[in-house]
Order: C-alpha cells, then structure tokens, then sequence
C-alpha cells in the first residue's frame, strides 16, 4: 500500500478524539469514574495493544481494576497462536455471563487476534450473546467510536473486516509500570508460515517511522524507563516497506545513541532476515542486550520447508555461530514445534540434535496445535497426540540439562541486573533479570525495585538464578 493509505489520517485521528470526549462527557457527571478492565492474553504485542486500549480507556475517564465483577467496561484482548489461549478465552467469556447478569449495563469488548476470525465472531455472535463490541487488531485505534456507538445506540457492534491494517500515530498509552516499556516498531507479517494465524489477523507489514520510534523511546529514556523492548512479527525486516534505505540494525545504532542508563531488546526474529550487519550492530551498540531470540522452529529440513520457514539447518546454525562469534557471551534462545504434521520420529530427533548442537540458555517447547485457517491444519496429521509427547518430553529432557548447567555456570559470579519488581518467594523476595534476561531472585532491600543492581550469584536451578544484592 501507497504510505499516505498506510497511515490513519489526522482528520480520522481527530474524529476519536471527539468519540473520546463524548464518552468524558458521560463520565464526567459520574459521582465515582467508571472502571474498566483490560485483561490481555498471549505476546508482548498484545501487551503493548492493550497499553493503548487503556490509554483510551483513560481518556474517556474510566478508573481500572482487576475485579470483573466490578467493572463498567470488561475488555478481553486475546491471543489466536495456540488452541490453548482460545480456550482461556472462552472459559472467560463463560464465566462473565455471571456479571453481566448482575450488571445489566456492564459492556463487555473482545478484541485482539481471536476477534478477527470470522469462525470466532460467528461463533461469539451465536453462543456469548452477552457480548457487545468485537474488533479485530486493524480496528482497535477506533476503540472510541465503537465503544460510544454501543454505549449511545444499544445494539450489538462487530468490526472485524479484511482490511490490510494500518498505523495510527499518537493514541494515548496507559503503561504497566515505569521500569519496563514496550514499544511496537512495526505491524503485520509477511512471511504466511504454514501453522501460523498470525498474517490472516493482522494483514501485510508495515513500519512505524523511524522518527516516531527514536522520539518515543527518548521520552522513555528520559523519563527513567531502563529496559525498552522492540516489537514486531518480525523486527528483522522492519523498513522494507518504508521508501528509504533504513533498516532495523540502522533503528538499533539510531537508539542506542540516546544517552541514558538502559538497556535496548527486541522481539521477534526470522532467521530469513537476520544478517551480519544485525549482529555486528548488537555487538558495537553498548544500550543492546546481548540476547538474541532466533526461532528456529525444527531441525530438519524437510519439516522446515513444509512449516514455510526459508533457511535450513545449517543456515540458521551459521547465524548463530556468526552472532557468538562477534559476542561472546550471547544468551541465544529459541522457538521449537514438535509434531508438526507428517513429522516422523526420526525428524523431530534432527530437533533433538541440533537443540545439541546450538546448546540454547533456553528454549520455548510445543507440541503441533492446529490453526483453522492456515495450511498446516489442512495436513495429514497420523501421529497420535500421546507419540509427540514422548518426543516432546525427549526435547525437555536435553534442553533442562544444559539450561541447567548454564546457569549453574553463574554460581559465584556477580552481575548487573535489572530489578523489576517483587517475586513470589519469601526467602528471595525480589526479581530481576540479567543483560541476557535470565531470571534472578534475589535477597535485597525493596527500595531496589526500578534500578540497575550488582549481585552476587549464590545459587541455581533450571529455570532461575538465585543470589543477594550487594
């Protein structure tokens, strides 16, 4: 799409501006403002969505909770990755027909990825009549006039069209929390993986400019944010869209000159996209964390060309090869599918192996979950469910031992961390993360929480690091 038609005017930003007002108008005259609650399920994209539903929740004057029960405004923004999250969702929009009995009024909003399945809103349509708005991912900047329409005219409101999806420019952002800040660089995917939804509910690729990114993530610096982290489907090809020969290492070199005390992530990547210059740019940029999230998704290539996924084996271990090589000590993590259909035993063991060979600080496991509307749940799928957890549970075995052994490897060392907040461990009441995101409880004064600390690694498991703050 031409750039102009990529980007949501100031003519229609202005017209939820004046939808935001007239819902203020209501509120206004409340004697308590109105709450509402924005529960989001599944990616740190959705979390970043969900950031800018409640900033314009926040404009329209309604206060936030967490108690459904209590709420005016009910909003569910869902996730359509795996079967697992679709159920969650529908438990919980289950569960809500008991309070919008109680409260009549009590609009209820499903939006995010689910909502732009055609399958999703018929069957929401039919079976939770209790709920008021549906809007997919591209409709979402019109929050206002939707939620006004439903709460002026009564009725029944779903927007969801195949539309390609487009940017719009400062909608108000509600942010959990200062330490920690999300920041989306671009939308959409191109890539139409076979098992993946992803491209058919958030339409094409299209970047952010690199203007609006660099002064958003200054404001966040300057207002004393310590960790940003980067999004997208696929950061690795962010600009390819944009008439200007600027890409996501250039982004990287042009934030990281921000003066400040913080440090720069992103996620995600596609193999396909990562190069050289990205890695030699990770490496030179002191703000970059030294971790990299490369999904490699199978080690066969029979498998990677059936999931749509263009490298191959010895592609994607020369990439990771090259990343350690420039930095030495990269936390690599990756993505891995057992069971995808027609795998056979012995492929997903060529998974088994080069989990060996890359030997990740972690790795996020699934078994095959079916997408309608994809591909890959058109395919012959013999196997049994009971035969790929076997397999499965071969991939945990080999991968919770070097997880393990790595970060037994940090015992007695002493490392900067990021102290983001409280855990749930009496003995190591604070949690932070390393420059390589690995996972610290530590024994430390609570005024730490929102800054950079030195600790003294006293102990280990597989999942976690343990130590004192000093």
């Amino acid at each position: 799409m031409e750039r102009d038609k990529v980007l949501v005017g100031e003519e229609e930003l202005a017209r939820q501006r004046e939808y935001i007002e007239k819902m203020r108008s209501v509120t206004d005259t409340l004697t308590h403002a109105p709450l509402a609650l924005v529960d989001t399920f599944g990616c740190q994209q959705n979390v970043a969505d969900g950031e800018r539903l409640a900033g314009m929740l926040g404009e329209m004057g309604f206060a936030f909770t967490n108690d459904a029960s209590a709420a005016d405004v009910v909003l569910l923004n869902t996730c359509a990755i795996r079967e697992h999250a679709e159920k969650r969702v529908f438990g919980a929009l289950g569960e809500l027909t008991h309070t919008k009995e109680a409260n009549p009024q009590q609009i209820i909003v499903l939006c995010g990825c689910m909502a732009q399945q055609k399958r999703i809103a018929e069957r929401v349509k039919e079976s939770y009549r209790h709920v008021d708005l549906v809007l997919g991912p591209q409709a979402e900047w019109k929050l206002p006039e939707l939620l006004w329409q439903v709460f002026s005219e009564g009725g029944r409101v779903f927007s969801i069209e195949d539309e390609h999806g487009r940017i719009a420019e400062g909608l108000p952002v509600k942010r959990d929390g200062s330490v920690r800040a999300w920041v989306s660089i671009m939308y959409g995917c191109n890539n139409f993986c076979s098992y993946c939804i992803v491209p058919y509910v958030r339409g094409r690729e299209r970047s952010r400019d690199p203007e609006r990114i660099i002064a958003e993530c200054r404001e966040l610096i300057e207002s004393g944010c310590k960790e940003i982290y980067l999004l997208g489907q696929n950061v690795n090809s962010y600009g390819n869209d944009l008439d200007i020969d600027y890409d996501f290492a250039d982004l990287l070199s042009s934030i990281d000159a921000i003066p400040g005390d913080y440090w720069l992530r992103f996620m995600s990547s596609q193999p396909k996209d990562a190069t050289k210059k990205l890695f030699d740019t990770m490496a030179r940029c002191a703000h970059v964390a030294k971790c990299l999230h490369l999904p490699v998704q199978s080690g066969n290539d029979r498998v990677l060309k059936a999931m749509r996924r263009p490298y191959t084996r010895e592609g994607y271990m020369e990439l990771i090869g090259y990343a350690r090589s420039v930095m030495p000590s990269l936390v690599v993590t990756s993505d891995v599918i057992i069971g995808f259909p027609g795998e056979t035993e012995q492929e997903a063991m060529d998974t088994v192996s080069l989990v060996k060979e890359a030997r990740f600080d972690a790795l996020f496991t699934f078994i095959f979950s079916p997408r309608p509307g994809t591909p890959a749940a058109e395919m012959d799928d013999p196997v049994p469910r009971a035969e790929k957890q076997k397999w499965f549970d071969r991939l945990l075995d080999v991968q919770n031992t070097y997880s393990a052994e790595k970060h037994a490897a940090y015992v007695g060392s002493r490392l900067r961390v990021l102290v983001d907040g409280e855990s749930d461990d009496a003995e190591y009441p604070l949690s932070a993360r390393t420059e390589g995101n690995r996972l610290v409880r530590l024994r430390g004064d609570r005024s730490a929480i929102g800054s950079f600390a030195d600790a003294e690694i006293t102990g280990s498991n597989t999942w976690a690091l343990y130590g004192e703050i000093r």
